[in-house]
């Protein structure tokens, strides 16, 4: 037969052990180093609200190895598409521009700066131009707008009452090394 006294007293240790549980649970519950019911949501949301935030930050890095592809693609197409390899192409799209504007070409020269060292060598240009008003500022916009890369850096006008308007512009552009 089973001995009673042994029995009861693994039960009343067992519930010692409970009641010692519970009455910890109840500290830590109830502890100000824990913080209230209120407290530990407000503390949950602003981790939910700083998780966001991150998550947001880093986005825009999601596929970084296929973009830094992409872009590499697309660097190449500018240098090919808008720095020549040759001086005579910039003198030939310009030579185009003014045809297709109506304007004439009196004088153009140019520089290359053949001292940089790295792939695109800067060229000035220094050009006069003479047409019509309208003819001339359809030419600057045309220019602005050609695939090849120009950048303007002075305008002049001058002109006389009766006949053309006479444009001095410098411009800027940059050939590819080789």
């Amino acid at each position: 037969m089973p001995d009673l006294r042994q029995t009861r007293k693994h039960i009343k240790i067992a519930l010692a052990i409970m009641l010692t549980a519970d009455v910890v649970a109840m500290v830590v519950l109830l502890s100000p180093l824990v913080g209230s019911t209120a407290s530990r949501r407000q503390e949950l949301n602003e981790l939910w609200a700083e998780l966001r935030t991150k998550t947001r930050q880093v986005e825009p890095l999601k596929n970084l190895d296929k973009k830094v592809v992409i872009a590499n693609r697309q660097i190449d197409d500018f240098y090919n598409k808008r720095f020549p390899s040759q001086d005579s192409q910039i003198f030939t799209t310009i030579g185009k521009l003014a045809v297709s504007n109506g304007v004439t070409i009196e004088q153009a020269k140019n520089r290359v700066d053949e001292e940089n060292t790295g792939h695109l060598h800067p060229v000035e240009l220094e050009a006069e131009f003479s047409g019509s008003y309208v003819s001339l500022a359809k030419f600057i916009n045309a220019l602005e707008r050609d695939d090849l890369f120009f950048l303007i850096r002075s305008i002049t006008l001058a002109g006389e009452q009766k006949g053309p308007i006479r444009l001095q512009v410098k411009l800027e552009t940059y050939l590819k090394g080789t």
